[in-house]
């Protein structure tokens, strides 16, 4: 049985959820392209920066690199004016990130990317939401990009407290214990395993999501099958700004 089909995920195992996803997806669609369906090919458009038209192993490489000069202080000069034009007739990016919501973590920061390079999907605890995933796959789908990675970083305070609500039973207010449950199973795992509990749990969330996303069906599942979709983990360190590929 597929881990989003599973109680504990709870994520997109119901009907109704995948009806959701379904009309969701038309519904970015149409508002992106103008179109009714969701099967519209990126190739439908005209793509406003092609250097993007990327697989997903050149996509990591360009991340990778990125992130070096970032790390180095080394990053390329920010120059809007050169894309505006072109990018407000349309958007390819060569990559998506499922990253945390985390103030001290920005994607296209990290990455030395410009604008219109990434697709940038935030919620704390870089947790796979019904909405998340449903923008990922329009990502995929409608824009061609064959490259996520799921972005987690040390010290997430989304991970501390799903340990806590684990070991301690606790709580929390409002929607927040909605979030602390989808990282129950991660947390679960990492409870098992040698070492530093919160950089196990961190880690186990970081491919937790990325499994999750290689088997969502009907669409990431169909890509990453196919192999038009690579789909990676990455740890942010907060004190250096690299990023750590785990697999």
């Amino acid at each position: 049985m597929c881990w989003m089909c599973n109680e504990k995920a709870g994520l997109i195992g119901s009907p109704e959820r995948r009806r959701f996803l379904k009309t969701a997806g038309v519904f970015g669609a149409a508002l992106a392209t103008g179109s009714v369906s969701l099967a519209t090919s990126a190739n439908a458009q005209q793509s406003p920066i092609p250097k993007n038209e990327i697989d997903g192993s050149d996509a990591l490489k360009r991340l990778v690199d990125g992130n070096k000069r970032y790390v180095e202080g080394s990053v390329s000069p920010v120059d809007f004016a050169s894309t505006r034009e072109a990018l407000a007739a349309g958007q390819n990016p060569f990559a998506a990130i499922l990253g945390c919501s985390d103030s001290r973590v920005a994607p296209e920061l990290t990455f030395d990317t410009g604008r219109g390079d990434l697709f940038v999907v935030r919620v704390a605890g870089n947790v796979v939401t019904t909405e998340g995933l449903a923008s990922l796959e329009f990502c995929v789908d409608v824009l061609g990009t064959q490259l996520i990675m799921v972005l987690g970083h040390e010290r997430c305070g989304a991970v501390k407290a799903a340990i806590s609500s684990v070991q301690s039973g606790n709580q929390f207010p409002g929607h927040i214990q909605d979030l602390v449950d989808l990282m129950r199973p991660p947390v679960e795992k990492a409870q098992a395993e040698k070492g530093d509990i919160l950089k196990n749990a961190i880690m186990a969330n970081v491919l937790w999501g990325v499994k999750g996303l290689q088997q969502a069906s009907p669409i990431l599942s169909k890509h990453f099958a196919d192999g038009t979709l690579k789909v990676v983990g990455g740890v942010y360190d907060l004190e250096t700004g690299k990023v750590t590929l785990v697999t």
